[in-house]
């Protein structure tokens, strides 16, 4: 089978532009009436959104071309499998790697570390974040088999989220909803829903619609409950620590 790689790759470049040609126009705006930088440092500006137009424009071409037909027809595979629990630990996996190869978790725990000064390391946050986003995919492919609704998952992991914040800090809040957002990037978007509709589509009883959707919802929600516990966990590293200080002392 012939693939053209090129297919449809013209609407793709304008739609990358579509999307980055406002935020060119609002810099150039403020860079000649309030930033004023040195032409060295435009120049690095202008490169990066040089190198993020092509690669947005490839990665989007790959998504239409690779990930999700790729995805799909996993899931049709997986689905006609006479035993389905397998789809819990594959679901656990692919989330697991679909999240550690995000490049906006990759970002935001760069900045999380920075910002902390090295209080809150990356790789911690890397981990909490993938453990919780492998969680709630293997959530959903079970959701998918047993056929449970999604407001089950949905409105108690909410409510705990909600008794969490009582206990923890302020900082890892604002970092756990943050995370919500960044979680759900590309990598899970495109390869893994791909995936849950193709499996709810083959399966009997299941509608692609009802039960193949929605795990970006779960997505969303487990990283605020994984990063609020690791809240949870550093006060009571804090308390030890203040204790031990105190009995030293």
């Amino acid at each position: 089978m012939n693939i053209n790689i090129f297919e449809g790759f013209g609407h793709v470049l304008y739609e990358v532009a579509f999307a980055l040609i406002p935020l060119l126009i609002f810099f150039l705006f403020f860079q000649i009436f309030i930033l004023k930088l040195p032409m060295k440092k435009l120049m690095d500006i202008f490169r990066g959104m040089f190198l993020t137009f092509w690669g947005l424009a490839f990665f989007l071409q790959g998504v239409h071309i690779g990930f999700l037909p790729a995805g799909e027809m996993m899931g049709t595979i997986l689905g006609q499998k006479e035993h389905l629990w397998v789809l819990i630990p594959i679901g656990f996996l692919l989330g697991f790697v679909a999240t550690f190869a995000e490049p906006a978790v990759r970002i935001l725990n760069h900045e999380v570390e920075k910002v902390s000064g090295g209080y809150i390391p990356r790789k911690v946050m890397l981990y909490t974040l993938s453990i919780g986003v492998a969680i709630s995919i293997a959530l959903s492919m079970l959701r998918i088999i047993v056929g449970i609704p999604l407001w089950y998952f949905i409105i108690p992991g909410y409510l705990l989220a909600l008794i969490m914040i009582k206990f923890s800090t302020r900082t890892f809040t604002a970092i756990a909803f943050d995370s919500g957002g960044v979680a759900t990037g590309p990598m899970t978007v495109t390869f893994i829903v791909a995936m849950s509709v193709g499996i709810a589509t083959v399966l009997e009883g299941r509608d692609p619609l009802l039960d193949g959707f929605g795990m970006i919802a779960l997505v969303a929600l487990s990283p605020i409950l994984s990063v609020l516990t690791l809240g949870l966990l550093y006060g009571r590293k804090e308390k030890g620590n203040e204790r031990t200080f105190e009995s030293e002392s």
